[in-house]
Order: C-alpha cells, then structure tokens, then sequence
C-alpha cells in the first residue's frame, strides 16, 4: 500500500475525501474530549453537568446514524 493509500482508503470507504474525514472526525472527538471533562467535574461535583456527556453521545449517535444512511 502506497503512503497515498493511508491517507485516502478509509474516508473514501466511507464516503468522504481526507478533509472531509479530518473535519468530521475531529469534530467527533473534540466533543468527546468536552463530554468527559464534563464526566470529571460532575464526579466531583455531583450537581453539576448532571446530562451534558449523556445528552453529547445522543448527539454524537444520532450524527453518525445520519451519516451512514446518507
């Protein structure tokens, strides 16, 4: 497999160029990252961020669902 390939099969895979798969799944785990700081200060503090991580993966599935269709 060429140094090209690495880059390009996956996204193409699924139906997107490199950039598009960057964007995407960047913006899949920065949420992720937001969701479980959220998950750390709520062990902390109980009344706080009581739905914040569970209401993001809703989000983040429910994205991903849609993608997939398309």
């Amino acid at each position: 497999m060429n140094a090209r390939a690495l880059f390009t099969e996956h996204p193409r895979a699924v139906g997107e160029t490199y950039l598009q798969h960057l964007r995407n799944a960047a913006g899949f785990g920065l949420a992720l990252v937001a969701a479980g700081a959220a998950c750390l200060v709520h062990a902390v503090l109980p009344f706080v961020f009581e739905r914040t991580a569970s209401q993001a993966v809703e989000r983040l599935h429910a994205r991903m669902r849609a993608r997939h269709r398309s």
